[in-house]
């Protein structure tokens, strides 16, 4: 029975962690600006609760428990003698105190996105922006970060300390930008919180969707739509996550992908689809186009599929030639291939395929490359495509649906 209590009180903890980190960061952060020592006071916090919350119970509002316990440990660690020598004392002691935690976690507003704000100020290093919003608000850990940046993890770590102690040394604000220090500092918190989508996109399902990254990116994505109902890229990128999240429950279906253009849209989240094209009339309105808004519209023409039966490819090909002149990412650029291959068949796609930089170890440029091969009915070279493709998947869903293709092949 213990041992069961213990499973249990463990996965309230990752549970807690997954509702409160973000928050707990930014509350103890924004008091000193030290956001290194603030990550070290919640994962301390989270270590006692793994220890005491099996004798004493959950307790009610974990939070609340979890920022009390944080914030002692801040004091703790700004009296010690060496915290007084690089933090003043009375800056450390205007931390608040946690007479009132609940009413901290419960009643103030989302504070992550003045922490998310903070880190993507000019002072810090462009490259590091999003990494280190990654890492800090939504808790990616380094080495994932490092894999989906193509960064040595020892250079991510070095780059992340730096910016950390940039931050506290320059007393950057924990506060939203002014009007017109917006544009330079947002485009880097849509990246990283499209980038936590991203990174999570290939492991969530609809049932953990709530408590996974996908979901907080979503929130996130939402709260900055709210908080800037004017600014088209915000609009742009909750559209994005609203349709493509539509579509969790059909993208695998018995342990196998599913295509999108395969997918059953009966298993589409309606409600999600009413919700992204919303966001896309009201950034419509603004006059304005970036690459969210252009990649809500591709969305949403895929997204009709499940009202007319059919996907307009020649909308597609139009919006992709309009994103890959704003934002040439490889994703964007394979995808313009996969129309191509529609409106004008596999041949001159390869074509494309092949002018397509840097794509070597790009596993979507592999599959796609297998595809097209396929339909050229050169099958020896499909089935060495596929053989790539699956090399750089580790996804096993992808995996399977991509062996299974091969082996079509006969």
């Amino acid at each position: 029975m213990a041992e069961q209590n213990a499973r249990d009180v463990a996965e309230e903890v990752r549970r807690a962690a997954r509702d409160s980190r973000g928050h707990l960061m930014a509350i103890l952060a924004a008091g000193t600006g030290d956001i290194a020592a603030a990550e070290d006071a919640v994962s301390d916090a989270f270590e006692r609760a793994l220890r005491t919350w099996p004798i004493s119970g959950v307790p009610d509002n974990p939070s609340a428990w979890l920022l009390t316990v944080a914030r002692n440990r801040m004091r703790d660690g700004f009296r010690s003698a060496n915290a007084r020598t690089t933090v003043p004392l009375d800056e450390a002691e205007a931390t608040p105190h946690p007479h009132d935690g609940a009413s901290d976690v419960d009643n103030i507003p989302d504070r992550r996105l003045e922490l998310l704000f903070a880190c993507a100020h000019p002072a810090v290093e462009r490259t590091v922006r999003t990494p280190l919003m990654l890492q800090v608000i939504l808790g990616v850990d380094s080495a994932t970060i490092a894999r989906a940046f193509a960064v040595p993890a020892p250079t991510l770590a070095q780059r992340l300390v730096r910016a950390k102690r940039k931050i506290r040394d320059a007393r950057i604000p924990f506060s939203l930008p002014s009007r017109d220090d917006m544009p330079e500092r947002l485009d880097a918190v849509l990246e990283a919180v499209y980038a936590s989508y991203a990174i999570d996109w290939q492991f969530v399902s609809g049932e953990t969707l709530a408590l996974s990254l996908s979901g907080e990116a979503l929130h996130l994505a939402v709260l900055l739509a709210t908080l800037l109902p004017d600014e088209p890229e915000a609009l742009g990128l909750a559209a994005v996550l609203c349709f493509s999240l539509s579509r969790l429950d059909a993208r695998v279906v018995n342990g196998v992908f599913v295509p999108l253009d395969e997918q059953d849209t009966r298993r589409w989240d309606a409600d999600l689809i009413r919700r992204g094209e919303a966001y896309v009339r009201r950034a419509a309105d603004a006059h304005r186009v970036g690459r969210f808004q252009l990649e809500a519209a591709i969305e949403s023409v895929h997204c009709d599929r499940a009202r007319t039966g059919r996907v307009d490819h020649s909308a597609l090909a139009t919006l992709l030639v309009a994103l890959v002149a704003r934002a040439p990412t490889l994703g964007a650029l394979v995808a313009q291939v996969a129309v191509v291959a529609e409106t004008e068949g596999p041949g001159g796609a390869l074509a494309r395929l092949d002018a397509i930089p840097h794509a070597e170890r790009f596993q979507p440029a592999w599959a796609l490359r297998a595809h097209l091969l396929a339909r050229l009915r050169r099958d020896g070279d499909a089935r060495r495509a596929y053989d790539k493709a699956i090399s750089l998947t580790t996804e096993p869903p992808l995996r399977a649906y991509l062996v299974e293709r091969a082996r079509a092949l006969g």
